[in-house]
């Protein structure tokens, strides 16, 4: 949920926001993420400076944070805080890295852009180490089964909602974004992804039926939203809640509610489908999934290797040692 930041921030960190904002056309949820970091970050120097007391972490106002206090800023506030985030607040690497990330961003911007500031303090802030782990996915058996389990009422279109999970691999806020008019006659669909960055994705002929079946029967009477292409019981455009609800129903349905599955997992599905049973370039599955880094998108080539070392591993010879010689 995005952050009003405009009551509660200085202005310098204001502009800097409404930069990343405009300039970068960051999307509201992550320009209200830069603002809780450095709201966290500024009130944690204030209490290391002796300005403000740690039983009022949460109350400590930023609105007066100024260039000079910015200037007295260090390296090493900036570690002590990474620490502070470590041992207090026990977050853990990908949530520091953020942190960091945000840091890099708002000093860059005082130093290359406003010249505010001659030398970079966060210049030389190592971004923590993240363990990365291979995403899970539902195997091309279970993707069948989870589509074959959708029933009832609403079957259309929880039908066209999985089916275009995993398929095209949109993330959850772009599903429930989509409108009618995002389906083109072309067997295309237009996304709206982070940042607010457009991409056109083309639908294969499973997704083209479930869409043409659920647009027979999606409602158009009494519907508060009408530009919305997924509608609730409501007649309102479908929440994420609502659709990761829908999501784990059927996920349980088929025994697998417990297993750490949900809406991003049939994204990472779709990806590992098509990269693994489509031989998808991995250049192309990173415009398909709308990652920004072709780093982001090589985790699904990793699945591939974990594959092949399975594969040696059960082998029935695996674990056959050499004899040693009797003497």
């Amino acid at each position: 949920m995005a952050v009003n930041f405009k009551d509660e921030a200085s202005e310098l960190v204001k502009d800097f926001l409404l930069y990343m904002q405009t300039v970068k056309e960051k999307s509201s949820k992550t320009v209200s993420e830069y603002f809780l970091d450095l709201r966290m970050f500024f009130r944690f120097v204030k209490v290391l400076r002796g300005t403000a007391k740690t039983d009022d972490f949460d109350k400590i106002k930023i609105d007066d944070i100024d260039i000079g206090f910015i200037r007295e800023i260090t390296l090493s506030d900036m570690y002590e805080f990474m620490n502070y985030l470590i041992d207090d607040r026990k977050v853990q690497s990908a949530g520091r890295s953020r942190k960091a990330s945000t840091l890099h961003s708002f000093f860059d911007y005082l130093t290359v852009k406003k010249h505010l500031l001659d030398t970079d303090p966060s210049k030389e802030l190592e971004m923590p180490k993240q363990r990365k782990s291979l995403p899970k996915y539902l195997t091309l058996e279970q993707s069948i089964e989870l589509l074959n389990a959708v029933e009832g009422k609403n079957q259309e279109r929880d039908y066209a909602i999985i089916t275009i999970f995993l398929n095209c691999g949109l993330r959850l806020s772009e599903l429930v974004g989509l409108n009618v008019t995002d389906v083109r006659s072309n067997n295309t669909v237009r996304v709206l992804g982070k940042g607010n960055k457009e991409r056109i994705i083309y639908l294969n002929d499973a997704c083209v039926d479930a869409i043409n079946n659920y647009l027979k029967v999606r409602p158009v009477d009494g519907v508060k939203d009408k530009k919305a292409l997924f509608i609730s019981s409501q007649k309102k455009r479908m929440s994420p809640k609502t659709v990761q609800a829908m999501v784990y129903k059927y996920l349980e349905k088929i025994g697998l509610d417990s297993q750490g599955y949900s809406c991003h997992k049939l994204r990472h599905t779709a990806a590992t489908l098509m990269y693994q049973h489509g031989n998808v370039d991995i250049r192309v599955l990173k415009e398909v999934l709308g990652h920004e880094n072709l780093g982001t998108t090589e985790i699904y080539t990793h699945l591939s290797n974990k594959q092949l070392e399975e594969a040696s591993k059960s082998n029935p010879l695996a674990k056959v040692k050499q004899k040693k010689d009797k003497k």
